[in-house]
């Protein structure tokens, strides 16, 4: 892995803000099959009453991610946008968003919830999207032979997302943006691509815009009900109805917040390993983690790929079709090991 997402080590008030709680929200962005199926894909809310009734309307927008470090399950980028001049009362006074890893499970769905149902004022007057990269794409670009790391992938979800909020005609006049890496050259990198636009691109934005700081509500009550869904093949198995409870009689243990350094996560992963396979759509095969798992010293299985040069790039079509002797032979008289001249019996 290029980038250092999974060496964050967090505490356990930290897990514990990370692990998804029972009942989470599940909104419009969580497509159930497309997650099982490790499918990446976009979900944009309709424009806002406020905002459509008014296009010409100034609007401030938010960007910021959930899910970048963890082993477990996809990570989610979300924006969200409103009239400029509500960005502070709305948001900020009114409904008290926050970074959302200093909400509670339970504050971050209720907001969640509000900005999904009608006759709500943050329903009519903000608007949001969600990117969902699957832990499948994540693993497969950045282990393709090209390297599209996780910073990359990133970006370029945000640039997507931002685009096509554009498209829709809204008018979007400042941005607000959780950096990835330095801040200074992902703001020049923005500002080429939107000139008339002011862009604010900072660390700790969720905690410093309360526009940021609502796009963290969407993303991470977002990872966390996609968390919920990836979980529900093994609980069947299981019987575990959530992915953080434990089945002691099993003994297996659900996978909590899928960060490398929560136990139950490493714990879930050791125990639920296939020999072959390892695991299914939720799982990070690019994070060390999940490789020095299946490439251990306990793996059960070894599996050693040829390389590309192993010798037999000069082989021929013939070479699967006949056998020559030792002596060699003609190609044309020999094929399929008969030789065209021997006499055949005539019925």
């Amino acid at each position: 892995m290029t980038d250092s997402a999974e060496d964050v080590q967090m505490d356990t008030q930290e897990i514990e803000l990370e692990t998804p709680a029972s009942g989470v929200f599940s909104a419009p962005s969580v497509r159930r099959p497309d997650m099982l199926a490790g499918k990446s894909y976009s979900h944009f809310s309709p424009i806002p009453t406020q905002i459509a009734d008014d296009m010409a309307k100034e609007v401030v927008l938010g960007v910021d991610e959930a899910g970048r470090g963890p082993v477990l399950g996809p990570m989610v980028y979300a924006l969200l946008y409103l009239p400029l001049e509500l960005q502070q009362s709305l948001l900020a006074e009114t409904h008290h968003f926050d970074d959302s890893k200093v909400l509670t499970p339970e504050v971050r769905s209720n907001l969640m919830r509000k900005l999904c149902t009608r006759e709500t004022d943050l329903h009519a007057a903000c608007g949001w999207a969600t990117r969902i990269m699957s832990a499948r794409d994540i693993s497969a670009s950045m282990l393709a032979p090209s390297q599209y790391n996780l910073n990359a992938q990133a970006m370029d979800a945000t640039i997507a997302l931002i685009k096509e909020v554009m498209a829709m005609g809204v008018n979007v006049k400042e941005i607000y943006i959780d950096t990835i890496g330095r801040p200074e050259v992902y703001q020049k990198k923005l500002e080429r691509i939107w000139p008339t636009v002011q862009i604010t691109v900072a660390k700790k934005a969720d905690s410093l815009y309360p526009v940021v700081s609502a796009a963290s509500v969407c993303a991470k009550v977002t990872r966390d009900a996609a968390l919920d869904v990836c979980y529900e093949p093994y609980r069947a198995a299981t019987g575990n109805e959530s992915v953080n409870e434990t089945s002691n009689d099993e003994g297996v243990v659900a996978w909590g917040s899928g960060y490398p350094s929560d136990v139950r996560t490493t714990t879930w992963l050791k125990q639920n390993m296939d020999p072959v396979f390892g695991w299914g759509n939720e799982c990070r095969f690019s994070w060390g983690t999940a490789k020095e798992l299946l490439e251990g010293k306990n793996a059960d299985v070894k599996v050693d790929w040829p390389v590309d040069d192993d010798g037999n790039g000069d082989m021929r079509m013939t070479d699967f079709f006949a056998s020559r002797n030792e002596a060699g032979g003609d190609e044309l008289v020999d094929w399929f090991g008969k030789r065209v001249t021997e006499e055949m019996e005539v019925f």
